[in-house]
């Protein structure tokens, strides 16, 4: 490889050296920040006989050089090209700088909820066949439940099911959220734990305690002077996102001022002690009261505006619903329904259907026209959730991360709001704000309801479908939902000269063989990085799988690309996205250009550390530049294995004289 010149065509293609925000690498691949993607000349690189392949992840645009050029080409970009050079750390915490404050507050949102959406899908489908079950007048007088009092327990066991996703989100938010802030994620989810604990008044029954429909109060604690209300946050999203940002950071500083087992004993403590009072006393009201104030302004200005109050609040209820602020509306919609002969009755569930109903066919019509497996399976299974009343999966998994379908849906959405408020459509009762709610409206408005519930959908589906299928078209072939982790990717390796005919591949790690289209990473599963298995490692010795020179060994220690002596070149990946871990819990035994004999260790990793972190501990074993090979069999599909064990045995390439 001619590294200058390769380092010269890469900056060229990718728009200079002007539009190269900031670099770093890893082991394999370049990590660019681009200022503006519309100016990488994809097919250069595409073509480029030493470029292995280039992707986009976590904001970064990156490309895959190899391990042993990838360092040498990076320097010549830097020296001759004044690329600004910074570390990975660096450039991932540039690349989330990128855009602005709302796309990078959209995109933070989206990080923390995507891995959770298989949660909120099964909760929202499941709350959507509840609702059926025992909504009354759907298919009669009676409830299914009502009609067939056999079913009632089944429904009973359904809706607790289906709650439990969201009764408890502040815990998997605050698990996610910890990762995404670099945090401890167990702390993360104890903080979420605490914020919805049975001590403290569940955050369904606020509205009814303040308003006094119900025999339930709110109680104080009487902290440094302020009495403190025991109120929970139960499905709410921006306390428990502020709440764990502020963990991390308190987390972070203590790491940084202790160390050894003060750092074990205390940082743990002392975070969850500091934070858990400053989210009750301080983070948490405050985010309450900010709910609070747009709630009242929600409602006045409903009362005063009419038609444009309608179409206002449905413009904005879906970008509310990100901030899971919605969840405070009880507080007026309670009051509404207990006084409708007054009040006339609730005008927020409505327009909270009509917005509902426009995100998921919005993310219906993504169904239709997505090409991307996963894309696909979430818009179908998160758009009927959202049609029936849980929106999440829809936002989150599909409508944001396109955006112009989150945008479409806010407009039919208005649309469909102003018309609420011409006609006064009111709700009698809290329910699932979708098709299914009519049963939750006051009887003679149920006509007009699900007429306008029809023409929302009409209008989103339609003109989603009509966007994707012009405009907005090369972005559904590209947006695919990517792993929660990518790692380390490795490149194909020019094999040497055989100078033995051992081609056996031993298993690195004991442990149970995994099945590489079971890892949770597209990269492995799809063999993008060559074929092979994967491993959940027993324990954390880690062995050389043949005779052969280390390619690659990364200083943290969490990969190693080892080539045999017979040409065989393996790529061994500790866990997924542990580079993270910078380094804790691996203890590297080898460096880069070191031989190695088969059942040398190459590593003792701390298993429990990288659980510790929220990070999966399954390994790929793969086979890196089977192109250079004439074969491969896996002998080892599943079951458990020893260090030495034969997994894979390769064949030469056969030359034609």
């Amino acid at each position: 490889m001619e590294h200058k010149s390769v380092a010269s065509d890469v900056v060229a293609a990718v728009g200079g050296t002007d539009n190269i925000s900031a670099a770093a690498h890893c082991a394999t691949r370049l990590r660019l920040v681009i200022a503006d993607q519309s100016k990488i000349d994809q097919a250069a690189l595409d073509n480029h006989p030493d470029i292995k392949g280039t992707f986009a992840a976590g904001g970064m645009y990156q490309i895959i050089v190899g391990p042993g050029d990838v360092d040498i080409v990076y320097r010549h970009m830097v020296a001759d090209h004044g690329v600004r050079e910074v570390s990975k750390d660096e450039a991932k915490a540039e690349a989330d700088k990128s855009g602005n404050l709302f796309s990078r507050f959209i995109k933070m949102i989206a990080d923390i909820f995507v891995p959770i959406l298989p949660a909120l899908v099964a909760g929202g489908l499941m709350m959507a066949i509840n609702n059926v079950l025992t909504a009354e007048g759907l298919f009669g007088e009676q409830s299914v439940v009502g009609m067939y009092p056999a079913v009632s327990d089944y429904a009973s066991l359904i809706n607790m099911i289906s709650a439990a996703a969201f009764a408890a989100l502040p815990v998997l938010v605050g698990f996610s959220a910890a990762k995404r802030f670099g945090g401890n994620v167990y702390l993360g989810a104890a903080l979420g734990a605490a914020m919805i604990s049975s001590d403290l008044l569940n955050a369904w029954n606020t509205g009814a305690a303040l308003a006094g429909t119900e025999d339930v109060t709110v109680e104080y604690w009487h902290l440094f002077g302020m009495q403190v209300a025991k109120i929970g946050y139960q499905a709410q999203v921006i306390p428990t996102l502020a709440v764990t940002w502020v963990m991390c950071l308190i987390e972070k500083q203590l790491h940084k001022r202790l160390s050894g087992t003060a750092d074990f004993l205390l940082t743990p403590l002392i975070t969850l002690l500091v934070t858990g009072f400053l989210a009750f006393i301080l983070i948490g009201p405050i985010t309450r009261t900010l709910a609070e104030y747009l709630t009242y302004g929600i409602s006045w200005g409903y009362d005063n505006l009419g038609v444009i109050g309608g179409l206002l609040f449905g413009l904005v209820y879906s970008p509310i619903v990100v901030t899971g602020l919605h969840q405070s509306f009880p507080a007026i919609e309670i009051p509404l329904i207990a006084n409708i002969a007054e009040t006339g009755g609730d005008f927020i569930f409505p327009i909270a259907s009509m917005a509902n109903v426009a995100q998921g066919a919005a993310a219906l019509a993504i169904f239709f026209k997505a090409r991307d497996a996963k894309l696909k399976g979430i818009a179908g299974a998160g758009g009927a959730s959202a049609v029936f009343g849980i929106t999440e999966p829809a936002i989150f998994g599909v409508n944001l991360r396109l955006r112009w379908p989150f945008f479409i849906a806010m407009g039919a959405s208005a649309i469909g709001s102003a018309l609420v408020a011409l006609f006064d459509v009111r709700g009698q009762a809290l329910g699932a704000a979708g098709f299914v709610g009519f049963v939750s409206i006051v009887p003679e408005d149920i006509p007009i309801y699900l007429a306008l519930e029809a023409l929302v959908f009409v209008l989103a589906f339609g003109t989603t479908l009509a966007y994707a299928m012009t405009k907005g078209r090369d972005s559904i072939a590209d947006k695919s939902i990517p792993a929660a982790d990518t790692p380390e990717t490795a490149p194909v390796a020019e094999a040497p000269v055989v100078v033995s005919d051992d081609f056996t591949v031993t298993a690195p790690l004991a442990g149970t063989v995994v099945s590489l289209d079971q890892v949770k990473d597209q990269t492995f599963a799809s063999g993008m990085l060559g074929p092979g298995l994967a491993i959940e490692p027993a324990n954390g010795t880690v062995r050389a799988p043949f005779d052969g020179v280390i390619k690659v060994a990364f200083p943290t220690g969490h990969a190693f690309g080892v080539l045999s002596d017979s040409g065989v070149e393996v790529l061994i990946h500790v866990g997924m996205d542990t580079v993270s871990l910078e380094g804790r819990g691996f203890t590297p035994k080898v460096e880069k250009g070191q031989r190695v004999r088969r059942g040398d260790v190459l590593a003792e990793v701390d298993l429990d550390a990288i659980r510790a972190a929220g990070l999966p501990t399954v390994t790929p074993v793969v086979v890196s530049n089977r192109k250079k090979l004439g074969g491969l069999d896996v002998l080892v599909a599943d079951g458990t294995v020893n260090h030495g064990d034969t997994l894979m045995v390769a064949q030469p390439k056969t030359v034609n004289a």
